[in-house]
C-alpha cells in the first residue's frame, strides 16, 4: 500500500478534500469521498454521521450508496473509490462487498484505519475480493485539515 497511484488521482483527491470541507462547515469530521468509474465521478459524500443520525453515514458509505443508486447496482467493479482518510472497517468492509476495484486515500488513521494501520482488510487472505490500494495521496492536505478541526475542539 503506498502513495504511487494513477496521474488523475491527485485531481479527484483535490475533490475529496472539497467534500471534506463540506463535512466541517456541518461540524462533522471532515471526511469526504468520492467513486470513479471510467473517469467519471458517480458518487459522491463527505461525512454525515452527526447530521443525519446515522453512524454508518461515513464519506465512503455515502458516496459508495449514490454510486450504487445511479449504477441500478450494488456491485461496482470498474470503481476507484477515493477518500480523504484511512477508511475504517466498516468503510473498506463496504467497499469490499461493492467489489470495489481501487482504493485511493490521503491521510493514514493510526486509530480506526483498515488498510495497514490497525487492520489490514484488504489483503485478508480469507476474504474472497482482492483490490488495489493506495494510501497517501495528498496525505499532508487531509492531515492537515484533520488536525485543524480536531485541534479546534480542544
Amino acid at each position: 500500500m503506498s502513495a504511487s497511484g494513477l496521474p488523475n488521482d491527485v485531481q479527484y483527491m483535490l475533490r475529496s478534500l472539497e467534500l471534506a470541507r463540506r463535512a466541517e462547515q456541518n461540524n462533522e469530521v471532515p471526511v469526504g469521498a468520492i467513486v470513479v468509474v471510467d473517469g467519471a465521478v458517480v458518487g459522491e459524500g463527505w461525512n454525515q454521521p452527526i447530521a443525519s443520525h446515522d453512524p454508518t453515514a461515513h464519506a465512503e458509505v455515502v458516496a459508495l450508496r449514490a454510486a450504487a443508486a445511479q449504477a441500478n447496482n450494488y456491485r461496482l467493479a470498474a470503481a476507484t473509490l477515493y477518500v480523504t482518510l484511512e477508511p475504517c472497517a466498516m468503510c473498506i468492509g463496504a467497499a469490499l462487498n461493492a467489489r470495489v476495484s481501487r482504493v485511493v486515500f490521503g491521510a493514514w488513521d493510526p486509530k480506526a484505519g483498515a488498510c495497514g494501520s490497525v487492520l489490514d482488510l484488504p489483503r485478508e487472505p480469507r476474504l474472497t475480493h482482492r483490490m488495489d490500494v493506495f494510501g497517501g495521496v495528498c496525505s499532508e492536505e487531509s492531515s492537515a485539515l484533520l488536525k485543524r478541526f480536531f485541534l479546534s475542539r480542544r
